[in-house]
Parts: C-alpha cells; sequence; structure tokens
C-alpha cells in the first residue's frame, strides 16, 4: 500500500504582503519520520472546504500548535487583545474537522493548540493566563533567543493509569516541555483526562468511545521526536493507528 496520509490544520498569517497557510517544519518532519506517514497541509478556509471528502481522502488528522488561541466566543468566553492573537480562519476549519474526523474514525492527534480545539470542539471551555492561578506553575515558554530553551523539557506529567496513554507510555510520570498560556478549563463531555501537570493542569485528553486514536497533548512531542523517547513514542503510536486505518479502508473496498 502506499504511503497513508495524514492531514494538518494550518495557521493563516499574513506576511511578505501574502497570506500565508502555514505550518511549522517540525511538525511535518515528525509525522513524516517519527509517526512514517506522509503530512498533507490543509488550508483553513472553513466551510469552502469538502471536509467529507478530505477525510475520505487521509488515514489521519493532526492539529498543531499555535501562537493564537481558540476564540472565546466559541465557548462562552469574551474576547480582549490580552488573551489573543485569534485566527478565526482556523477555528472555522479545525472545529468542524475534529467533530468529523472523530465521527468518522478517523485517527486524531492533537498538540498544544490543538487540544484546547479539541475540547472547544466537543463542548468544553478554556482557562486563559493559567500561570496566574493560584498555586500554578508558570507553563509559557522562558524568554530565550534559543528556541531548544524555550522547547526544552522541563517539568514531569503523570499518566493515568488504564487510559489511552498509559498503553503508549506505561502508568507513572514522563517528561514534557511547557509552551501555553492558555489550557483546558471545564472538559468536554465524552473527553476524559489521560495526563496532569503537578498543578493539576491537564496535559492530555482522549475521547471516550472514539472508534480510533483520538488523543489530546498540552505539550509538544513534534519539537524532540528524533531524540526524545517519550516523544517518539506518541508519534510512533499514531502513526500505527493511521496504517490500522489505511489497512481496514483497504478491506472494506476489496
Amino acid at each position: 500500500m502506499q504511503q497513508p496520509l495524514v492531514a494538518v490544520s494550518t495557521d493563516v498569517k499574513d506576511f511578505e504582503n501574502y497570506t500565508w497557510h502555514a505550518v511549522p517544519e517540525q511538525y511535518l518532519e515528525a509525522v513524516l519520520s517519527a509517526a512514517g506517514v506522509l503530512p498533507v497541509l490543509v488550508p483553513s478556509f472553513g466551510d469552502r472546504l469538502d471536509l467529507d471528502a478530505l477525510l475520505a481522502s487521509v488515514d489521519g488528522v493532526m492539529l498543531t500548535g499555535s501562537k493564537s488561541n481558540v476564540h472565546p466566543s466559541h465557548y462562552g468566553g469574551e474576547a480582549g487583545d490580552r488573551h489573543g492573537p485569534y485566527d478565526e480562519r482556523r477555528d472555522a476549519t479545525t472545529l468542524p474537522l475534529i467533530r468529523k474526523a472523530i465521527e468518522k474514525g478517523v485517527p486524531l492527534l492533537a498538540i498544544c493548540r490543538g487540544i484546547q480545539e479539541l475540547n472547544v470542539a466537543l463542548g468544553g471551555s478554556l482557562a486563559g493566563e493559567i500561570q496566574e492561578r493560584e498555586g500554578a506553575l508558570d507553563h509559557r515558554a522562558p524568554e530565550s533567543p534559543s528556541q531548544d530553551e524555550r522547547f526544552a523539557i522541563r517539568h514531569p506529567v503523570a499518566i493515568k493509569p488504564g487510559g489511552c496513554l498509559a498503553g503508549v507510555f506505561g502508568a507513572g510520570e514522563i517528561k514534557v516541555n511547557s509552551v501555553h498560556r492558555q489550557g483546558v478549563d471545564r472538559l468536554g463531555p465524552n473527553l476524559k483526562v489521560e495526563a496532569t501537570a503537578p498543578d493539576g493542569t491537564v496535559e492530555a485528553v482522549s475521547v471516550v468511545g472514539a472508534p480510533a486514536f483520538a488523543v489530546g497533548v498540552q505539550w509538544h512531542p513534534e519539537y524532540w521526536a528524533a531524540s526524545d523517547s517519550a516523544s517518539k513514542r506518541i508519534f510512533a503510536a499514531f502513526g500505527d493507528a493511521v496504517r490500522a486505518h489505511q489497512a481496514a479502508r483497504a478491506i472494506a473496498a476489496e
């Protein structure tokens, strides 16, 4: 069989007198090398896209992290400059894409902004500036010109026993990086917590009853997927799910 395709979300950015639909290379490299599947960028054109046709043509979906945040109007919050920037064209694309991917049993991996999109798409809400909560860790990246320092693996997360990620990592702790200001507040129905930080921040979720792999993580495994064992394993598990979906589709087509 041909190498399976994975649909990858894009940010809408304006620079060099153009509007770009863009993805940082680390995500694409991790999908290609650590998961062993082929990334395909999905432009953020919202309801102009035929998502049914897209999901009939791919065997996985990955939602990337981003500097932008989900617009609060999608979960009953109030927008403000302090909690921005926003990317409403991405919201209009990813939120329905998430729901359809889960419905159709297409494997889903949601990273950083992606886990927040997953929670909002399934009826949850987000908390802003979580570093200001009493007793909270500062989950933001340290100020540094070095990306390696900003994305350094910094704190442990506790993996819940008996969950999807316990099957990937085993129960116990792994160490992750942390580059976010927002986090899960009210957990969406049909989501369950897979991992938490020492301050209780939700670090990973899965979709209850999903017919395929459907996991969101708040950290950035893509950045160290070539060298960190835990980062490699999450992408390997996603790649296995994508290949299983491709094989099932091939059998159904016979």
